[in-house]
């Protein structure tokens, strides 16, 4: 649901962790979202390390390990505060971690540019998805949440890069739309899989925790990413 900035948040999200953990079932999906978002800064750390492998010049090896670098920070972030609240960080992790490395799996590129790709249009639809419920947290995890999906560069640089290589061969615009269309729908796919499979996150988006989504919202939510994913793809030069 979308808020004003200066809009005076109300229920849970006027709240601060203590007080809004006093609630066992908000308290666990709180840590299932934790704990996805820490498997998920995780691999992407591993995978723009594994990517910066195929970079074509030391600039561009050297621009990805930086940014790899940034998603490890944001890692240890995730698992400092499981730890803080008494949750051993890898439990946490091990639920989700089957679904994001069969999304991996799919989506392994096959080059440099399928790789810039993925990371931005993958990544951006995760943050999308993690934003959307960060409004609904309360103030101390809706900070940390936000923290950590600062970007860490990797937009501009894959946007500069991926619209050279369509500049210098107009035909790479088209294989790379449907490799972008294909991420879209295994994206989606997962996400919708590990809500799905947990009932407390899945309590959280349709109501029955504080003042969770309706289903009319988790619609009109997803729409919004949809829409954010076909404003990228503009910006890469690509058609959705």
């Amino acid at each position: 649901m979308e808020t004003p900035d200066n809009a005076t948040p109300t229920g849970i999200a006027a709240e601060d962790w203590a007080t809004a953990s006093a609630e066992p079932q908000y308290r666990a999906a709180v840590i299932d979202l934790l704990g996805a978002l820490a498997y998920g800064e995780l691999a992407a750390f591993e995978r723009l390390a594994e990517d910066a492998k195929l970079a074509p010049t030391l600039a561009d090896k050297a621009e990805l390990a930086k940014m790899a670098s940034a998603e490890f920070h944001h890692f240890e972030q995730l698992r400092d505060r499981l730890a803080a609240v008494d949750v051993e960080p890898t439990t946490a992790m091990e639920p989700f971690a089957k679904a994001l490395d069969d999304f991996h799996r799919l989506t392994a590129p096959s080059d440099w540019l399928e790789g810039l790709v993925k990371a931005y249009v993958g990544d951006s639809i995760a943050s999308d998805f993690y934003r959307e419920v960060a409004a609904r947290l309360d103030s101390d995890t809706r900070g940390l949440v936000l923290s950590v999906l600062d970007d860490t560069g990797h937009g501009n640089f894959a946007v500069e890069k991926v619209r050279a290589a369509i500049d210098a061969d107009p035909r790479v615009g088209g294989r790379l739309a449907l490799w972008a269309r294909r991420l879209m729908g295994e994206a989606l796919s997962q996400a919708q899989r590990v809500v799905a499979e947990r009932d407390a996150l899945s309590t959280m988006l349709v109501g029955g925790v504080a003042d969770g989504f309706d289903l009319a919202e988790v619609g009109r939510m997803f729409s919004r990413i949809t829409e954010a994913h076909t404003k990228r793809m503009a910006a890469l030069g690509l058609a959705a």
